[in-house]
């Protein structure tokens, strides 16, 4: 887990700001590979569709482009259903991770700046 200082402690200094990027890279990386992953087997057991067909569903699905096979079975469309909601929750907060740090910097220095402005 990612900890942030609060809004009385200094600024974070650059080289400990940079492994908090990393870390946040690493995580938000990690959940678009497990994602992706879950996807591609999803789609290959239920879909009954080969490796490089199932790992192209799962990638448009997680990046909200689209399926571009046709699921014939019940359980592949219940499977295509439940994947694009999982993606599409996925694929935000793997974003949000991965700029955490960098928002949490730039309003962390806002904020001091402007405590600095008003005497406070």
């Amino acid at each position: 887990m990612i900890e942030f200082e609060h809004s009385g402690e200094p600024l974070l200094p650059l080289e400990r700001f940079w492994g908090r990027l990393i870390r946040g890279a690493l995580a938000g990386f990690g959940l678009i590979g497990g994602s992706l992953l879950l996807g591609v087997l999803g789609y290959r057991w239920f879909g009954r569709l080969g490796w490089v067909d199932s790992i192209l569903n799962a990638s448009m699905i997680l990046t909200g482009m689209g399926p571009v096979d046709r699921m014939d079975t019940a359980a592949a469309k219940l499977f295509a259903s439940a994947y694009a909601l999982f993606s599409g929750v996925a694929f935000l907060t793997s974003v949000g991770v991965l700029f955490a740090p960098v928002v949490h910097r730039f309003m962390h220095r806002f904020h001091l700046e402007a405590e600095g402005e008003s005497g406070t």
